[in-house]
């Protein structure tokens, strides 16, 4: 079997060996239901597992409760192994955390299946590695059932197998792989701290272009409206019902492109970005947008979604549709509207039932049209969206740079664990981070 490859490349004195014959399996039943007859405990849940490789008692686990036979049998030990045995995708279960830290109360619950390795077999913090490498989990994903919800039978965990070194040098791979994973997740922290900078210079380099303009030098006057504060001397304000004018003009034959509002893409057709089928006479009565009208999605105007429509097409009928007036150029209005100072203004005027993100507000045409707005010339305006277009290429060129090597360094962690739980890297000899280096080839993992 081809997942079962890394079988015939293993050392001398490895073994490969199912994991019933190294660690006890148990699959964990323990709901989230308190009972008054039980005893309280914290559960490690799926969540828990799921987004942390180690267990530990900074983690903030859910009080519940728990039978005496069901705590003896779940109760989570230092060196234990759980995993995810439930999943929406057979591609992502299996996922391992390692028990670091636990507590007399600590419970393994539902979801989650609890591996306790046979202390003279195997460790838990390479059973732990293994379970991340691709390689040896790909047999978990092939043994997933399901159809919208997939499982991993309990007798499937048992007879996954496993590579197994001599214990000493099983240690001597998990010491490695817990000091070079960690050096990398270094790495890939400080590369998304840069992610952060940069979108937070985007941020304040737009905000800046489209409430200032570009041109540090130009003299400033207070605009008497608190929350843009100075403007360029030679800029108007103007209520936004002098820029724009709504229009609701609704299909009669659904025929016309169905286009989706989206954060990050802005109107893009549907059938782009969803694999739902639309049929014409479902679109029947959605708001016709054409080319270069500005559209605001009402409900969530306070999160920036809004966007200038690229072409012809429709829109839901509970967006706002509004056309710019002539030497309006709706794109740098646009990027004024996404901005932190408009998203506050267009919370603080939206009005409905609830409040926050649970809260059913709407930013309705008449207040959104009475707004008071920054508008500098439609010349100006051209210049601003050349510069923003110019300085955030730029930004965006970094970012996806800088995403690049986040995802190579991804791989490489992912390529590393791989091939040290299989015997690809030699260790032998290797007790410190200074022979680590020796053995820290990148030609070693360019022969996975």
């Amino acid at each position: 079997m081809r997942h079962l490859d890394w079988v015939d490349g293993l050392p001398d004195q490895w073994e490969a060996k199912p994991l019933r014959a190294t660690a006890g399996y148990v699959v964990s039943n323990v709901d989230k239901v308190p009972a008054e007859c039980e005893m309280p405990v914290r559960l490690c849940n799926y969540t828990d597992v799921y987004n942390n490789e180690f267990i530990t008692l900074a983690l903030d686990f859910m009080q519940s409760t728990a039978s005496e036979d069901e705590i003896r049998k779940f109760k989570l030990l230092v060196d234990d192994v759980v995993i995810t045995k439930d999943s929406e995708s057979w591609d992502d279960i299996g996922v391992p955390a390692h028990v670091r830290e636990t507590a007399g109360d600590l419970v393994c619950g539902y979801h989650l299946a609890l591996l306790r390795p046979h202390k003279q077999r195997v460790d838990g913090a390479f059973l732990f590695r293994c379970l991340q490498a691709k390689p040896i989990r790909v047999q978990l994903e092939l043994a997933a059932n399901g159809v919208t919800r997939f499982g991993i039978p309990k007798s499937e965990i048992g007879a996954m197998m496993l590579p197994v070194p001599p214990l000493r040098q099983q240690r001597i791979i998990a010491d490695y792989l817990d000091r070079e994973t960690a050096r990398l997740d270094g790495l890939v922290a400080a590369k998304e701290r840069v992610l952060g900078l940069l979108a937070e210079k985007r941020r304040a380099l737009v905000t800046r272009a489209v409430t200032r303009g570009f041109d540090p030098r130009a003299p400033l006057r207070y605009s008497g409206i608190p929350w843009l504060g100075e403007i360029p001397i030679h800029w108007e304000l103007k209520r936004a019902k002098w820029l724009f004018r709504e229009r609701d003009e609704r299909s009669t034959t659904g025929e016309e492109t169905l286009l989706s509002l989206r954060m990050e893409l802005g109107l893009v057709p549907h059938n782009e970005v969803s694999e739902k089928q639309t049929r014409a006479e479902e679109l029947i009565g959605y708001k016709k947008t054409s080319l270069n009208e500005i559209v605001l999605n009402r409900m969530r105007a306070a999160s920036g979604l809004v966007a200038v429509s690229p072409k012809d097409g429709l829109v839901s009928p509970d967006y706002a549709v509004f056309q710019a007036a002539p030497d309006t150029d709706p794109r740098y209005f646009a990027h004024l509207f996404r901005t932190e100072l408009l998203q506050a203004v267009f919370r603080s005027e939206s009005t409905g039932l609830g409040t926050g993100s649970s809260g059913f507000l709407r930013l309705y045409s008449e207040n959104f049209l009475s707004l008071w707005l920054p508008c500098p010339s439609y010349r100006e305006q051209r210049s601003i969206l050349e510069h923003v277009a110019n300085e955030t290429a730029r930004l965006d060129a970094l970012r996806a740079a800088t995403e690049r090597t986040i995802a190579l360094l991804k791989e490489r962690r992912a390529a590393l664990i791989a091939a040290a739980v299989t015997g690809r890297i030699d260790l032998q000899g290797v007790g410190h981070e200074n022979d680590v280096a020796a053995v820290h080839d990148d030609r070693v993992l360019r022969r996975q």
